[in-house]
């Protein structure tokens, strides 16, 4: 006597379904006949119909992808433009000592930030006594030089923050290492900064701040002494 056969499972008909892949051609009455629940309630509807449904869902969230994308596009224009208007200021600046206050100002105009501040060192003896290249110790120095991105996060009593207008109603701030060109030590800081905690924070991407310290960074070369060449 045969043993019995274990019964059939969904899994079985699955597989088999999968594995001959030419039984409906076979068989193309069974698809006339096949019923499924629709998904909505209890209402039974045809194989043809189910497939209809969840094609125009694909179609729905297609759409909604697009149209995300489209909005994406659309915010990169506007950032993109102020970003260019901001630049345009700075190359528009004809006093070298003008630039700090020119770069913090387009940033709170054209980005919305609710306060900024910038800090310089290392600059030539005529601007030695301006604000900007005063009152940022060894320790920012130092700080500002061991950073690789900016930081983002909490203001956590940060020196720099001081530099601020209002530093007391500072929650989250961005601090920005500033170099006058990529393989240059850093002789600058830039702070942006916001009542809102969650404006800056350490999940952010930093891209976009790199890039307006490289610029704002390229700009305040103007403040340094020249390097003397020498002759080889």
């Amino acid at each position: 006597m045969n043993p019995a056969q274990a019964p059939m499972t969904e899994d079985d008909i699955a597989d088999f379904l999968l594995t001959t892949p030419d039984f409906f051609e076979r068989h193309a009455q069974l698809l006339a006949t096949v019923q499924l629940f629709s998904g909505y309630g209890d209402r039974v509807i045809s194989l043809q119909e189910r497939q209809a449904a969840l094609l125009r869902e694909k179609i729905k969230g297609l759409e909604s992808h697009v149209a995300q994308m489209i909005r994406h596009s659309q915010d990169n224009l506007v950032i993109a433009g102020k970003l260019q208007s901001w630049t345009r200021s700075l190359l528009q600046t004809a006093q070298a000592g003008e630039l700090p206050g020119v770069i913090v100002q387009g940033l709170v105009s054209e980005f919305q930030i609710p306060q900024a501040a910038i800090k310089v060192w290392g600059v030539g003896d005529a601007y030695a006594d301006a604000p900007f290249a005063r009152d940022a110790s060894g320790d920012v120095q130092a700080f500002a030089a061991a950073l690789t991105t900016p930081y983002c996060g909490p203001n956590a009593g940060f020196e720099a923050a001081g530099w601020l207008p209002e530093p007391a109603q500072v929650q989250s701030l961005a601090l920005i290492a500033l170099r006058t060109r990529t393989d240059a030590p850093v002789s600058g800081l830039l702070v942006l900064a916001s009542p809102d905690g969650q404006r800056f924070h350490s999940g952010m991407g930093t891209d976009f701040l790199e890039n307006l310290g490289a610029l704002a960074g390229a700009a305040l070369s103007r403040l340094h002494a020249p390097v003397a060449l020498t002759a080889s």
